[in-house]
């Protein structure tokens, strides 16, 4: 990925940083067509853009700390008094806007902001290779592992760190309201990586819990030399009193990869403690066009309760990062 990197000590306010300081910007853009199923809608022309701010310094004694700030996620809703749109990053301390802030060295990394909570730190989704213009891949029966993240503001603290080949994570989302059910989202994450020469295989097990709620989720995945892979996650999450949020999942993916091409499937279904189920499958092909751009074409189907048949999605275009 190409990068314009602005060195400079005045660019991060540290007391004790040496001069290992900088920031680096990168981006991404789209271009395409897509389908959502909306039988109000015709087939529709998509763009996007995004660009990303890493800032990024060191401390006399070896600390690395920095700020990752995505700005699609970040752009003000311009109800600050000075109607000007700030960025919801820089605006209130009080929401994450879209940033996320770490400070590491050898005690671990803690990180804190816009970023996972211990169990989905821990698990790995079953997304291989190439994505799509419209994350079709991420069908109404796809689980991203996120288990109780985002049920307050989404401004997450999270310690991580690695021994060998072993990691642990805890993590805490607090809520701002004082108000009932409001104990803090506590988690607990755990990794293990194995090598059997040319085959990686990767373990996780991820605990979240919030008074009576909790929700716990497993995952193995694994990365062959000849181009394949594949992994498979289950999640049960248990919210008290609300048997249409509770729920068993499973969900299965394989990717490859040849040259250029990269081709990936999965699968997923959501057991509801109502007694409902979702389900749905993703697909995914993509061409690298080499220098940073890739045709990507995706598509995702969903049979939920009271959907009329099944919902079908697609895209298809070219992405590019930079």
């Amino acid at each position: 990925m190409k990068s314009i990197l602005f060195a400079s000590t005045a660019l991060v306010a540290f007391a004790g940083a040496a001069a290992a300081q900088g920031v680096t910007l990168t981006g991404s853009a789209e271009m395409g067509i897509f389908d959502n199923d909306n039988p109000a809608q015709n087939v529709q022309f998509h763009t996007d853009i995004d660009v990303t701010f890493t800032l990024s310094g060191e401390t006399d004694n070896g600390l690395t700390f920095g700020a990752n700030i995505d700005l699609d996620e970040s752009i003000g809703d311009n109800n600050d008094d000075d109607g000007l749109g700030e960025s919801a990053a820089t605006r209130d301390d009080s929401q994450h806007g879209g940033a996320v802030i770490f400070i590491s060295g050898n005690f671990g990394t803690l990180t804190m902001g816009d970023t996972d909570g211990a169990l989905d730190w821990a698990l790995q989704e079953v997304l291989f290779n190439s994505g799509s213009l419209q994350d079709n891949e991420e069908h109404g029966g796809y689980n991203g592992n996120a288990g109780l993240d985002g049920d307050y503001d989404g401004q997450i603290l999270r310690y991580d760190n690695t021994f060998g080949a072993f990691g642990v994570a805890v993590s805490a989302e607090i809520s701002d309201a004082d108000v009932a059910n409001d104990d803090p989202i506590l988690g607990l994450g755990l990794t293990y990586d194995l090598d059997l020469g040319g085959t990686a295989i990767g373990f996780g097990l991820g605990y979240q819990t919030r008074d009576d709620d909790e929700a716990i989720g497993l995952s193995i995945d694994a990365a062959f030399a000849n181009g394949f892979a594949a992994g498979i996650s289950y999640e049960d999450q248990e919210i008290s009193g609300n048997a249409a949020a509770s729920y068993d999942h499973v969900g299965i993916g394989v990717g490859y990869t040849t040259g250029a091409i990269s081709l990936h499937a999965n699968y997923g279904k959501f057991d509801f403690d109502n007694g409902s189920e979702t389900d749905g499958f993703g697909l995914t092909a993509g061409y690298d066009l080499g220098g940073g751009a890739s045709i990507q074409f995706g598509y995702g189907s969903t049979d939920a309760p009271g959907t009329a048949g099944d919902l079908d999605t697609f895209s298809l275009g070219v992405a590019m990062s930079f």
